[in-house]
């Protein structure tokens, strides 16, 4: 109940007390007010405050009686043992892990856990400590993560740790909500915060990277010079500019590939004399 109307009892009890005694002269009488007395303190054992997102857990003789949530100044039974707990969101920064993926190449792995309690009962008796509760569980969420899924070299159509994105941090969460469940406590979001290759293979994966990188580059040059030479051939035929047998023709297809796919500049040839001379 409300502290207020308890504390504005508590202040009339020891003026009545102070007027008992001014009066009453009776062994009985002050054998009553010496035991009114011993309640002043005792009630004094009820007060309690609580902060917004703030709860205190009541327990009586070790019986759970119930969890008190209402921010503000209360009063309660002197002999529930009050147990605070926070419900405000907390940040959970978790340790580089080293781990290897689903292709069994080592990386290294971090999580950022937005987590708060929901159930104070559970989070209180289900088990020991659920702040360490959650940050072992954490780890071992993000370390199964990590084995579930490549790195960046995944199968077709499978989400990867690197490309996955938002459906990468949907799995996390769902697999810290189950894990934490037993503690009370639900995940608002979690994400992975720090995501690379174990040192020993950083720069041999590097350059497996950058050769994908120039092999997908070619082959976007190769598929753009055929279609600009066909063009060309297609274009010349059309508009019949020249005739060309089957050797001229893989002679320009030849030059123009060169010309198109080359790195660095090309400088052309003029021919000055006759077709074929």
């Amino acid at each position: 109940m409300s502290g207020w109307p308890v504390l504005g009892l508590q202040f009339l009890l020891v003026f009545g007390l102070i007027a008992w005694f001014s009066i009453i002269r009776s062994p009985l009488g002050i054998i009553c007010g010496v035991l009114a007395v011993g309640l002043i303190p005792l009630l004094a054992f009820g007060y309690f405050t609580l902060q917004p997102n703030e709860a205190r857990v009541l327990i009586l003789f070790g019986a759970y009686k119930g969890t008190e949530r209402r921010s503000g100044f209360h009063w309660t039974n002197p002999f529930y043992t009050k147990r605070r707990i926070s419900l405000r969101s907390w940040n959970l920064n978790s340790e580089k892990l080293k781990v290897n993926d689903k292709r069994g190449n080592p990386i290294e792995i971090a999580a950022v856990v937005v987590w708060r309690v929901e159930d104070t009962a559970q989070a209180i008796f289900d088990v020991q400590d659920y702040e360490s509760y959650v940050r072992i569980q954490s780890e071992s969420a993000v370390r199964h993560l990590a084995s579930s899924y490549a790195y960046d070299q995944g199968e077709e159509n499978e989400f990867t740790l690197r490309s996955g994105g938002d459906a990468v941090a949907q799995a996390l969460a769902v697999e810290l909500g189950v894990r934490l469940a037993k503690a009370g406590v639900v995940v608002d979001e979690a994400r992975i915060s720090h995501l690379a290759y174990a040192p020993e293979i950083a720069q041999a994966m590097l350059r497996r990277q950058q050769a994908e990188a120039i092999i997908d580059a070619r082959q976007k040059i190769v598929h753009g010079a055929v279609s600009m030479v066909e063009m060309a051939l297609r274009e010349l035929a059309e508009k019949q500019v020249v005739q060309l047998d089957d050797e001229r023709k893989a002679a320009m297809v030849s030059n123009l590939l060169v010309v198109l796919c080359a790195e660095t500049e090309v400088s052309p040839v003029i021919n000055a004399g006759t077709l074929y001379n």
